[in-house]
């Protein structure tokens, strides 16, 4: 038979286990939700640090694309087409380069350069002279310059200097010697180059050449180089005067022109 104080006894026991039970059930509760919370909390960092690393990341590509394009500029796109251009990070659009080609009067004509002072013409450069000289100076004096006293080969050649030589002409004793001379062989007129004059194409004023001596014979050889001055009347060519060569006079040369490339260039 259970007396009355075992049985208070066992109840104490109870008591004490169940409380120490439920006491160790709210710890651990507490401890779960501790851990729950530092792992929500450790886990909101990460997501925090990631979506700022993202944005960064972002704004450094959006800053560095900006510069591109600021320091960049697209290869131009105006004809001709730009040849390959080099991988740089400043680019320049490409661009023709053209030779300088004066203006002519004969169509489909090549483009041709010519030193400074000279003029160009048919794809031949001119030099009218300002200086005086003799004929057989002003031959040298060509040479000099890489060219020779004026042939004249064409009557549009002619025309040309016609033209020229009616605007440099300043005063009534503008003279132009040529490459024409009889200095060798009386009468047989010879250019500069050692070609025969074609006598098609001449060019005389009326009564020239008439190898003139002078008023009292002081030139016994008479007049053996041949000049072109004195303005005629209306569109005439006739231009040519036979004259003694040691007389000053200025000067017309001629030399082949420079054929003129055009170069792309793409910086």
């Amino acid at each position: 038979m259970v007396t009355e104080g075992y049985q208070q006894d066992v109840l104490s026991k109870r008591s004490k286990v169940t409380t120490e039970r439920l006491a160790l059930l709210v710890v651990s509760g507490l401890l779960a939700a501790a851990v729950i919370g530092l792992c929500v909390t450790v886990f909101d960092n990460i997501r925090l640090k990631q979506m700022f690393k993202k944005q960064d990341d972002l704004q450094n590509r959006n800053e560095s694309g900006n510069t591109n394009v600021s320091e960049r500029e697209p290869c131009s796109t105006v004809k001709p087409t730009c040849p390959v251009c080099p991988t740089v990070e400043k680019r320049k659009p490409c661009r023709t380069v053209q030779p300088t080609c004066p203006k002519t009067d004969v169509k489909d004509q090549a483009c041709y350069k010519c030193e400074e002072g000279w003029e160009q013409h048919g794809g031949k450069c001119y030099y009218f002279s300002i200086s005086k000289s003799s004929w057989e100076q002003s031959r040298d004096e060509c040479r000099a310059k890489g060219g020779e006293l004026v042939k004249i080969d064409s009557r549009e050649e002619q025309t040309f200097l016609v033209r020229r030589l009616r605007v440099v002409m300043t005063e009534a004793e503008d003279k132009f010697w040529i490459g024409l001379t009889d200095s060798a062989v009386e009468g047989r007129c010879l250019w500069v180059d050692g070609s025969q004059l074609n006598q098609s194409l001449t060019f005389w004023r009326v009564k020239e050449p008439d190898n003139w001596n002078g008023t009292h014979g002081e030139h016994p050889d008479g007049e053996d180089c041949v000049r072109m001055g004195e303005k005629s009347e209306g569109g005439s060519l006739e231009w040519w005067f036979d004259a003694f060569c040691s007389k000053p006079h200025r000067s017309i040369c001629k030399k082949a022109g420079v054929r003129g490339k055009f170069k792309k260039v793409c910086d």
